[in-house]
């Protein structure tokens, strides 16, 4: 077979490839053991951090319970969740999570519970830019069944919407430079870790939560 031939064979198999890859559907979430539970209050636990920031935990958990609330959940106070673990000698999240599904419906009463995750979080230095970033992964399971009603993550960038076209490398360098110490000096993490929790825990398409039976939408996802 000649080269030419060969060439062309390649660039109709790449072809195929590639059109098979873009018509790919979407994934969407499958609701069906939400649906079905229909839950109307939520405990939340604190997070688990597998960061090195230790104010990592304490700075998502104290902004999760908004969005949750919104989207039309009781959620059990966070301030009454901690002190009842508090009690009972648990102070460690992962300790926290490992608690089973039927004590924690037991003591809270909740009908789901809520487990998540901190991957990131912090201000890291890069060569042209500085960041700031917040990703947490979490899933909403029903204290009755044990089911998985739902799963998530996301994340969050302080350097989102950044444009540095036209700017030279020097400048590029200061500019990065001044945002490190920047987001050090304001604790930026806590502001992404602010937009996370939203983006992680609001209700809606094409991922999000359902809407539950305190919002007006409830039952239209």
């Amino acid at each position: 077979m000649s080269r030419f031939l060969c060439f062309k064979l390649w660039f109709a198999l790449s072809t195929v490839a590639l059109l098979a890859a873009c018509a790919q559907p979407v994934k969407h979430a499958d609701y069906t053991a939400f649906k079905n539970s229909q839950p109307h209050s939520i405990l939340v636990l604190p997070p688990e951090n597998e960061t090195t920031d230790v104010q990592a935990t304490n700075s998502m958990l104290s902004q999760m319970t908004m969005p949750l609330a919104e989207s039309g959940y009781y959620v059990v106070p966070v301030a009454v969740m901690d002190e009842t673990f508090r009690q009972n000698g648990l102070t460690v999240a992962a300790d926290i999570q490992a608690t089973s599904p039927a004590k924690l419906r037991e003591i809270f009463g909740a009908d789901a519970v809520l487990y998540s995750k901190i991957t990131q979080f912090g201000t890291s230095y890069r060569v042209l830019a500085s960041a700031t970033v917040v990703t947490a992964s979490a899933k909403l399971v029903d204290l009755k069944t044990g089911d998985v009603l739902w799963q998530g993550s996301a994340t969050a960038n302080s350097n989102e919407g950044n444009n540095y076209g036209g700017a030279g490398l020097v400048s590029m360098l200061v500019a990065a430079a001044v945002q490190q110490i920047a987001d050090s000096l304001t604790d930026r993490s806590h502001d992404m870790a602010a937009v996370t929790s939203y983006r992680l825990l609001h209700a809606g398409p094409p991922n999000g939560l359902l809407f539950g039976p305190r919002s007006s939408k409830f039952g239209t996802d």
